[in-house]
């Protein structure tokens, strides 16, 4: 068979492989030759029109099988393949690994909104052999009701990419993937589908399996790498941790990734590790698409040494020659754990892999924790605030629930997927349709995440083969039966004995706690009140004109340097400010680029830290020789408040404070706090402040929590 003969008829499974393995030289190179389960895969899908699902190891092929069936089936007269896709770097790899192939592909996602139309027609003229979608757009109301169901009604093939996502038992909540299960379901029996991963282990692969089709073929590998050379270094302090590795870079081969678990943390290092003269760049979710794509790039091409990045350089990211992956923190899960250290030495025969943890590493688990699928009682608020018939956008939605925007966002996909609301052109709308919030499914993704948690600690002191504890963890098939008993990898600091040198250079640990230390970061002042706060009986809306000037905070609680410091004082018990805490403010203040110096100091009522933000607020005072206004008590009978959502938070805060009148101050106020996180308690603040007479308003924290 050719490959552009347009039919399958009367072809035999030999040509069929032969056309296949020319598209594997065209995709991969003329040495490259087909794996069995590869072209079992491919064979499935073409000839059997079947449901599979391929969990292979990272750098194993699977885009090839998903490539190579796709073109064979658009020869065939079939129509394009639609893969789902969850990263733009993935993505992006994707296309130019199509183009390679001679499979002329396309995506729609969040980086190219101006090109959407033109895709949209090449898809309805049959000019388009792969479309590559994101989950988000599959409920995108123009893309679900006018693009897809004409590719459900004749896809050549149905991809799925990492495809645990899919799955309750995946390593991340996804809500967006859940939509997939309808997709799929939509599809004519002779549509083949294929879902691909490189993580599963046998829960997630029977769950997947399951939702795909009941005749679903499961090819699945073993987990091991043999180019990863896997270790875990323990250093408690986190500026040691950082010049250890600034000296260790310098020892790692080629270039690579150094993951950290947020995103101050990244920015952080990437300006240690840039200021001691490694070529490295910042990569998080809060980075540009124009700046990711060129960071991309940057690393691919060897121009940086390395990029210091969060999960949002993860799944997908293609760069066989990566010679190394450090974690600055453990992932909450060896099956993150498992698919970050899996971009390292795909097509080299050594990489070294390197997890420093530390001990803030289970408070920022819990953090992320905290945000999960909220409560009953918050998703029915959400049911009770929709109708039937006018749409209400998220923003529109927000001040009638108490959730914030990103909650907010995720109960809304999850009940569009249970069927209980209908995004739509203007926002959306509730179908009236019976909804029962599912205790048992949330209380089990909980005690996984938890079971997930303690494996990764239980990693960090395993004195077994590290490799064989991560596949284990993963259900690997290659370790059952006799082989569970098999000997371990032979290239981990366990297997081998041979441990990095832990000394840190005095010198270096010198200059990069001078560099961490440098005390104070911006505190931006809330620029506009939230949407809908009529609805909540607060007069307040538009603009902010009478809030706070720019602010300045100490330190973040994840930071490298000061978060190091704060945390034991904010989560201790309340205690007069320590010197060294008090000097650092005064560090700050004396950088304070402000318009006038403050006359007078006032400190908020702390209802955890009281001595602490009077004590703080006194010795300012003093040592500045301000006007010591007291504390800026809240009124008597006010609840704490509790409300993540803004709109809920600023009615709560509104009228806590009733200061005296403040007409004769000849300057503006320092207003201290111990810990500011949203910012509208001192906006709130700053507000009443302003409408009793002050002319300005600087606030003050010790701390934010990022």
């Amino acid at each position: 068979m050719s490959v552009g003969s347009g039919t399958m008829v009367g072809v035999t499974t030999t040509e069929l492989r032969e056309s296949a393995e020319t598209l594997l030289r065209e995709l991969a190179g003329p040495r490259a030759r087909l794996r069995e389960d590869q072209w079992t895969a491919i064979d499935a899908l073409v000839r059997q029109r079947r449901r599979a699902l391929v969990v292979q190891r990272t750098g194993w092929g699977k885009s090839a099988v998903y490539f190579i069936a796709a073109k064979l089936l658009r020869a065939a007269g079939r129509g394009p393949t639609v893969i789902v896709s969850p990263l733009l770097a993935l993505m992006r790899n994707q296309v130019a690994a199509a183009r390679r192939a001679g499979v002329i592909a396309a995506t729609i996602n969040s980086g190219n909104m101006t090109e959407w139309d033109d895709i949209h027609a090449q898809v309805a003229a049959g000019a388009v052999d792969v479309l590559l979608v994101s989950p988000e757009r599959l409920n995108n109301p123009d893309f679900r009701d006018a693009v897809l169901p004409a590719l459900a009604a004749d896809a050549g093939l149905v991809v799925i990419d990492e495809a645990h996502c899919v799955s309750d038992w995946g390593h991340d909540f996804r809500p967006d993937y859940r939509r997939i299960r309808t997709l799929v379901a939509d599809l004519g029996e002779d549509i083949p589908v294929l879902a691909t991963t490189a993580t599963a282990n046998d829960r997630v692969v029977t769950d997947v399996a399951g939702q795909i089709g009941t005749d679903t073929l499961v090819l699945r590998g073993t987990l091991d790498r043999e180019s990863l050379h896997m270790s875990v270094v323990h250093i408690e302090d986190a500026t040691a941790r950082t010049a250890w590795l600034s000296r260790y870079l310098h020892e790692l081969p080629g270039s690579g990734i150094i993951y950290t678990l947020t995103v101050a943390a990244a920015h952080d290092l990437a300006d240690v590790l840039g200021s001691h003269g490694h070529k490295v760049g910042a990569y998080t979710g809060r980075t540009d698409p124009a700046e990711r794509e060129a960071l991309e790039q940057a690393l691919l091409d060897n121009e940086v040494k390395a990029l210091v990045a969060t999960s949002a350089l993860g799944m997908g990211f293609d760069k066989p020659d990566l010679g190394f992956v450090v974690h600055i923190g453990a992932p909450s899960s060896p099956i993150a754990y498992y698919q970050q250290v899996g971009r390292a030495g795909r097509g080299t025969a050594r990489a070294e892999v390197v997890l420093l943890p530390g001990p803030e590493d289970r408070r920022i688990w819990s953090y992320f924790a905290s945000v999960a699928f909220p409560r009953e009682h918050m998703v029915r608020a959400v049911l009770e605030a929709l109708d039937s018939e006018r749409p209400l956008s998220t923003s529109a939605l927000e001040p009638l629930v108490e959730l914030n925007r990103s909650r907010l966002e995720m109960v809304l996909k999850v009940l569009d997927v249970d069927g209980a609301v209908r995004r739509v052109r203007g926002g959306w709308i509730g179908t009236g349709q019976p909804w029962t919030y599912d205790t048992e499914r949330y209380e089990r993704l909980s005690r996984a995440r938890e079971a997930e948690q303690q494996a990764m600690i239980d990693y960090q002191s395993t004195t077994e083969c590290r490799m064989s504890f991560l596949r284990r963890q993963l259900d690997d098939p290659a370790l059952t039966g006799a082989a569970a008993n098999a000997p371990g990898c032979g290239r981990c600091d366990n297997c081998t004995g041979t441990r990095p040198d832990t000394a840190v250079d005095t010198a270096d640990l010198a200059a990069i706690r001078t560099r961490l230390d440098r005390p104070g970061i911006d505190l931006s002042p809330r620029k506009q009140w939230p949407t809908g706060m009529a609805k909540l009986g607060i007069p307040l809306s538009g603009k902010i004109t009478d809030g706070p000037a720019v602010g300045r905070v100490l330190g973040r609680l994840s930071d490298l340097g000061w978060g190091q410091r704060l945390r034991p004082l904010l989560d201790g018990p309340d205690v007069p400010v320590p010197d060294h805490i008090v000097e650092a403010c005064i560090a700050v203040l004396r950088d304070w680029t402000w318009d006038q110096r403050p006359t007078t100091v006032l400190a908020m009522e702390s209802p955890t830290h009281p001595k602490l933000t009077a004590d703080l607020a006194a010795r300012l005072a003093r040592i500045g020789r301000l006007r010591d206004l007291g504390t800026l008590p809240i009124r008597p009978g006010r609840p704490p408040v509790s409300a993540a959502n803004s709109a809920h938070r600023v009615a709560a805060l509104h009228n806590s404070w009733n200061p005296p009148p403040l007409d004769d101050l000849d300057g503006p106020i320092l207003l201290v706090d111990a810990l500011t996180d949203t910012g509208w308690t001192l906006t709130l603040a700053a507000h009443a402040l302003r409408s009793a007479g002050a002319p300005t308003v600087l606030p003050f924290a010790l701390a934010t929590p990022t």
